[in-house]
């Protein structure tokens, strides 16, 4: 197998200077663990200019063309035979045996979040021999077994009626969104919801009554609450209002980078009590410090030590996009400038001129697809075989089990075969 991205990977050994003995069996290590991501994207395409051009001469709308770059991403891998085996390689080099697939938007509008959902339903149905829709966390330990990879869907905006009757008719979707296999949820994100404040809002107000009611909704259905992009108050609201464990699924530790998508030590405390997790992103300007996969392994290094090995994952929130097709004779109509989405507004956070240019420097380390490197480096730092499988996979896997399990809408046992 060639190596994709091989000026990447090579620049996080670069930055990790591992041993021969370490990089070998961190590798090793690597292979033979479960991994769970849990928050990330399974590999997207870059769409053809011709695509574009040919959608963009039917007279489509705005919206039209946003949605059909969208799908395209997400399912030229299946209209192309090259751009398949790229996917492949690039998932088949991550390690990854599931992702917690971003797979509804940042939005409540319920068709909207079908949409996305349907995108990734559609490859996990066409391509079910190297990857496939995980309904239960026991098909994460099959995918494994078999040599397969698994998505386990997810959403960013929790789905809701919008006819405002009554709570309990507002929160009626969750449950066909469970059956469709949505497994968790963002509470909110970024901004004030019905729900509640996202980490973006200076108010920081909490979980609204009606936020605590989907709280225990989720409980019920068995929908994992992510409280990732939420406010402060809110998260300490919804540990409060579950009866089950809820996740911070892609931040990071404000001791160490003050950003509104940062968890403070309080409430890293109490997702860990509530038996959830925090996943360490690795997003630069989220993590600070001087710039790339070190940076995601200091963040590791802090909460482990601070609430133990049980609590920690590692959710990058990072995806691996295909070189575009060369097509040089053609040009896509040309491009619109577009007003931030409504899931930008958030505070601004102005990073110094040389940290920013540290952050260009190493980001090829942050790869998606050096991901086996991140348990390289736990070993490196002198991580026990045991907690580095719960950190890259078992934390995730353990904790999924614990939010399904004796819900209303699981049988006591689920037969699975191999689709």
């Amino acid at each position: 197998m060639v190596r994709i991205n091989k000026d990447n990977w090579e620049a996080a050994l670069a930055a990790l200077k591992p041993s021969k003995r370490d990089m070998e069996y961190g590798l090793g290590l690597h292979r033979e663990s479960i991994v769970c991501e849990p928050y990330g994207f399974s590999p997207l395409s870059e769409v053809p200019p011709s695509y574009i051009l040919k959608k963009a001469e039917t007279n489509a709308s705005p919206r039209e063309m946003q949605s059909y770059r969208a799908e395209m991403r997400v399912i030229h891998y299946l209209l192309d035979e090259g751009e398949w085996e790229v996917y492949r390689e690039a998932f088949d080099q991550s390690g990854i045996t599931c992702i917690f697939q971003n797979a509804g938007e940042e939005i409540q509008d319920p068709l909207i979040i079908l949409e996305r959902l349907s995108r990734y339903s559609h490859v996990t149905d066409m391509k079910s021999d190297f990857v496939f829709k995980a309904v239960v966390p026991e098909d994460i330990e099959r995918a494994k077994k078999e040599n397969r990879h698994c998505l386990y869907m997810m959403s960013n905006g929790v789905p809701l009626v919008q006819r405002w009757q009554s709570p309990e008719e507002e929160l009626h979707l969750l449950k066909l969104f469970f059956m469709l296999g949505v497994r968790m949820m963002h509470l909110t994100y970024n901004r004030r919801n019905m729900l509640g404040d996202g980490c973006g809002e200076p108010a920081n107000a909490g979980l609204s009554d009606f936020g605590r009611i989907a709280v225990r909704e989720m409980n019920r259905i068995g929908i994992m609450v992510d409280i990732a992009h939420s406010g402060e108050q809110t998260g300490f609201d919804a540990v409060k209002a579950s009866s089950r464990p809820v996740v911070a699924s892609h931040s990071a530790c404000a001791a160490l980078n003050s950003h509104c998508r940062c968890k403070s030590d309080s409430l890293i405390r109490a997702v860990a009590e509530s038996g959830g997790y925090i996943g360490i992103c690795a997003i630069q300007k989220f993590i600070g410090g001087r710039g790339g996969i070190n940076d995601v392994l200091d963040h590791i290094d802090y909460a482990t030590k601070k609430f133990g090995s049980d609590h920690v994952a590692i959710g990058t929130d990072i995806l691996y996009l295909s070189p575009v097709k060369k097509e040089k004779e053609i040009q896509g109509p040309p491009g619109q400038r577009m007003r931030p989405g409504w899931e930008k507004l958030w505070p601004a956070y102005e990073v110094p001129e040389a940290r920013q240019k540290d952050f260009e420097r190493y980001a090829p380390t942050l790869s998606w697809t050096n991901w086996p490197l991140f348990t390289v480096g736990l070993v490196q730092r002198g991580y026990s075989d045991a907690d580095i499988r719960k950190i890259i996979g078992e934390n995730v896997l353990r904790t999924a089990k614990e939010v399904i399990r004796g819900t209303d809408y699981m049988p006591a046992k689920v037969e699975r075969k191999r689709a």
